[in-house]
């Protein structure tokens, strides 16, 4: 039940950095590009890479502290909910009509309190993750680019993408690691930043992605 409203923040990643469903980057007919007769692929994981950096890890913790207090509520009235319902069922035989019929509209009106403050909290979450995959996207994009160009690349794939085709992966093709590393030496953070937490694991779209624990 934990940070729930963490979910999908990994999922969005492709939607910023994909000029297609799976297509990253893609050489033109500029200078440096691969030798005729040649193609060069790479393999990259963009929701990996974006919650990888840095930057994305420190998002991740301070994610949660800004909405460590509203979770927090929900926590509570989820507690109180359980609470109820064991209330319930401990007093199935010893518990008066009445008294059930009381218990169980204080156990609906607290669901409903819940379903209202999770909706808001998603909301205000969405809005955040965004303004995250925005920013790192944006410059991720960016470091792809320059990378490809660099490196003579003719395509790099997204193998995070819903409706990837690539079925076999040979990692010498992968290039997430080294992406992630020029991001991070493109982009530091700045000097006196809060110490990020570590990245929480990529998310199968539609699914939640439980982020680690906040630095202390």
């Amino acid at each position: 039940m934990r940070y729930r409203y963490f979910t999908r923040f990994a999922a969005g990643a492709l939607l910023l950095l994909s000029a297609s469903a799976v297509l990253v980057w893609a050489q033109g007919g500029a200078a440096g590009s691969a030798p005729a007769g040649t193609t060069k692929i790479g393999l990259l994981n963009v929701r990996g890479a974006i919650i990888t950096t840095a930057e994305g890890k420190q998002a991740s913790a301070q994610m949660q502290s800004q909405f460590a207090p509203q979770q927090g509520e929900l926590d509570s009235l989820q507690k109180q909910i359980q609470d109820l319902q064991a209330q319930l069922a401990n007093g199935a035989r010893t518990l008066s009509d009445e008294e059930k019929a009381r218990l169980q509209r204080r156990g609906q009106l607290l669901v409903s309190q819940s379903q209202r403050k999770q909706d808001d909290l998603n909301e205000s979450v969405n809005v955040a993750q965004a303004e995250i995959f925005e920013s790192i996207g944006g410059k991720m994009s960016q470091v792809v680019d320059k990378f490809g160009r660099d490196n003579n690349y003719s395509l790099i794939l997204d193998v995070s993408a819903q409706g990837s085709p690539v079925v076999f992966n040979a990692m010498p093709l992968d290039v997430t690691e080294e992406i992630v590393r020029l991001y991070d030496q493109a982009h530091p953070l700045r000097a006196g930043a809060p110490a990020a937490a570590p990245a929480p694991a990529p998310a199968t779209p539609g699914q939640p992605a439980r982020p680690a624990a906040p630095a202390r």
